[in-house]
């Protein structure tokens, strides 16, 4: 089944997009825009709005159309494998097939200070109505905060005796997250650890299939919820035998 964008007809292709340019605003500006949409192979453009950015830079917003087509039928996308159980579904679980306190450590390692995603999963709060790590009777969270250095957060595994490492990354700019991702990663296993830790990251511009790709057990985006991540950490112990 192929698909396309559209507004206000199915399959019109009609797109909004957003972008800021380094000059001042002004109608040449604005034609800079225009020109450059062209460019990137859209027709029917229009600059529908046009704001100064700061000085020496503009804020555009643009309709446009495509012709570019997908074909939905032939697109997979790994995901993370795990039946998705309750809050009283976890701690069940827990009790019954691993028989002691599962301890998670989560963290927003590197330079990396928002903690807003990973106190949604950690705190005891929770998020969406949905209990934090921290309320799991059957689970010792600890939340260590932000920009905790990869060595640091492997020390504390060790210290606590930790099951589960999360790691939050929403600062991404130049792809920093990647290469910190990756040094927790090599760290872990230098360490010897790597075998009964289950790796788990997350965050907006985070996938499974980035996460696999870097060396982790899972990865969760935009939207994740406490029970989603709790019942992969879970399954996911007992499946590879860490008791």
């Amino acid at each position: 089944m192929e698909i396309r964008p559209y507004g206000d007809t199915l399959h019109d292709g009609a797109v909004q997009m957003s972008f800021t340019l380094p000059v001042p605003m002004s109608p040449e500006a604005k034609e800079a825009a225009k020109q450059l949409v062209h460019r990137m192979g859209f027709q029917s453009v229009s600059v529908v709005h046009m704001a100064d950015a700061g000085e020496g830079f503009s804020f555009m917003v643009v309709y446009a159309k495509t012709d570019a087509m997908v074909d939905f039928s032939t697109i997979s996308v790994p995901q993370v494998s795990a039946v998705q159980l309750s809050f009283y579904g976890v701690n069940a679980y827990i009790r019954r097939e691993i028989g002691r306190k599962v301890v998670v450590l989560g963290a927003c390692t590197g330079t990396d200070a928002h903690t807003v995603g990973l106190d949604a999963i950690m705190n005891m709060k929770g998020y969406a109505g949905e209990y934090g790590l921290e309320r799991y009777p059957e689970m010792v969270a600890h939340n260590l905060g932000s920009q905790v250095p990869n060595e640091t957060l492997i020390s504390r595994a060790i210290e606590l005796g930790a099951d589960a490492l999360l790691v939050s990354q929403v600062v991404t700019q130049k792809d920093v997250h990647i290469p910190n991702l990756t040094e927790l990663v090599e760290l872990v296993e230098a360490e010897g650890l790597r075998d009964r830790l289950v790796l788990i990251c997350g965050g907006p511009r985070l996938s499974h299939e980035l996460a696999i790709e870097l060396g982790y057990d899972a990865g969760f985006g935009s939207g994740t919820l406490p029970p989603h991540v709790a019942s992969f950490i879970v399954q996911e112990m007992v499946r590879r035998g860490i008791k």
